[in-house]
Order: structure tokens, then sequence, then C-alpha cells
């Protein structure tokens, strides 16, 4: 029996090539742009390495601020992000279809309505008169005598960014794992009953996560990446880019900060290669972790 080798790839066609269009030309483009100096109307002008070499030696905004803003981010926002999204899955795998679909679409709705969502609700929110919700809750607790200008307070600005960005960080990655936890097979827990598993905790490790590495794994790289990419939210927050006193500039800010407003072009790809590079260590620890043994 023939069989038909061309069908596989045809159904493949479509994401390959918008793979191409979207993801590998721009990302051959910007490493190639990320060596020249490119100001989005003249020729780019090649000049090597001088891009990286003023990047992580003569940039001082990059050093004292955005690389570590952007670590410190990635590390508290995508760690306890992705333990959120797996806590959260895991209850709502507890409940029946119904209660399940509605809370599920509750904690997913804030990834999709990101700007809306910060500003209307956080500013308000976060207001720095007494008509703000913080300040009027932390005033009637006794905790504060003065209403505090969040959003100009150095001080304050990076603890809401993280804050903001945990509350929309329910994206792909919590819907993936909410599948893998309701298709782990059944017959498993009753085998675990039988050999020796007593309470919820010793399933979760012994059958729950190793049967959805896949989705645990998926998770994992896409709260890395959305941690990394979670840069405008600062700057709606405070209106403005950079954030005051470049207390919550992230790499992004950096990003458009030369490109779309300085029109540097060339360092501004230099900066996103150096994120894509940051990213890319990130989700290999990720894959590290949670690939099987046997691959």
């Amino acid at each position: 029996m023939r069989t038909d080798k061309k069908t596989p790839y045809l159904f493949l066609a479509p994401y390959l090539v918008l793979f191409l269009i979207f993801i590998i030309i721009p990302t051959v483009m910007a490493i190639g742009l990320s060596f020249t100096n490119y100001n989005a109307v003249q020729t780019p002008q090649f000049v090597g390495l001088t891009n990286y070499i003023n990047l992580f030696t003569q940039d001082t905004i990059f050093l004292q601020y955005v690389l570590p803003n952007t670590i410190l981010f990635a590390v508290i926002v995508g760690p306890v992000g992705y333990l959120l999204a797996f806590f959260l899955a895991w209850s709502l795998s507890q409940l029946t279809r119904l209660p399940r679909t509605i809370l599920a679409l509750i904690i997913y709705s804030p990834s999709m309505t990101m700007g809306v969502a910060m500003t209307v609700m956080w500013r308000v929110v976060f207001l720095g008169d007494q008509s703000g919700i913080a300040n009027y809750v932390l005033t009637q607790l006794g905790v504060i005598t003065e209403p505090i200008v969040w959003m100009l307070n150095t001080q304050y600005i990076l603890p809401i960014v993280i804050i903001v960005a945990l509350w929309s960080s329910m994206g792909v990655g919590f819907l993936a794992m909410l599948a893998g936890l309701l298709n782990v097979n059944a017959e498993l827990y009753e085998a675990g009953a039988i050999d020796g598993i007593r309470n919820r905790v010793q399933e979760v490790f012994y059958i729950t996560i190793p049967s959805m590495k896949p989705q645990m794994l998926f998770g994992a790289v896409m709260s890395v990446v959305g941690a990394f990419q979670a840069g405008n939210i600062g700057v709606m927050l405070t209106g403005s880019n950079p954030t005051p006193q470049y207390a919550a500039q992230l790499m992004v800010n950096h990003i458009d900060d030369y490109g779309f407003t300085r029109y540097e072009m060339g360092y501004a790809a230099a900066v996103s290669v150096s994120l894509l590079a940051l990213i890319y260590v990130f989700s290999f620890v990720a894959r590290k972790l949670f690939s099987a043994k046997d691959e």
C-alpha cells in the first residue's frame, strides 16, 4: 500500500510559513541589525560588536537599572507565577465541570484584557490620593497616615509591577496545565493507593507531575517568556517610558526607548538579541528540569 508522504507537509505548511515569516526572519534580521548602526532612515552601517560592547561596558542605565530589574522581575514572576498557575489549575481540577469552567475563565481573563485592566482597575487601586483603594484601605487600618503617591515613589513601583504581572500571568500555560491535570489517567491514582500513597501531596509528586511533564514544560517555558516580555506594565501604570528614575525599567522598555524614541535601531536590536539569549538560558533550565530523563 502506497503511503502519501505529502499530506502531512500540506497540513504543516501554514504553520511553517507563519513561523518563518513572524519568527525566523525577524530574529535573523534583528541579529543582523545588532551589528550595525541604523537609524531606520539611512542605510545600515556595519559596526561589528560595538553595540554589544557599549551595552555591557558603557550603558550605565542598562547595567545599574535595566538588567538587575529584569532579572529580579523574571526570577520572582516566573517561578511564583508558575507555581501559582499549577496550584490554581490543580485546585480547579478537583471541581465539577461547570464551576471549573467558570473559574478558569475568570482566572484566565486578566491575561486577555491586560491593557484595559491596568489603565482602569490598577490605576484606581494605586491612585496617589485618599480616593485610591490602596491608600484608603491602609489608612483605615492605621498602617499609614498620609496617602502614598505610589506611581512616583521608586520604592513601590517595581513591587507593584510584579504584583500586576503575577495577577495577569495565568495565560495559556495555566490552561495547558489544567488540561494536563484533567487528562491524567485515574487508574494511576488507584494503583498508587494500593502501592502505599496515602494523601494528595504524595499523589501530586509521585503521580500527577510525572504524568503531565509535557504540559509542565510548556507552562514553564511560557512563564519564562511571559516574565521577560511583561515590560509594558510599568510604562502603562506610570504613563512614561522610561519609568520614574528607571525604577521599573526592563529590557523590553530599553528596546522601545532606543528603537522607537531615539531611533537607534542597531543598538535596540543588540538589546533584543541579548534579551533573546537570556530567555533561551532560562528556557533551557526549564527544559532540563521537566524533560523526561530518557529523552
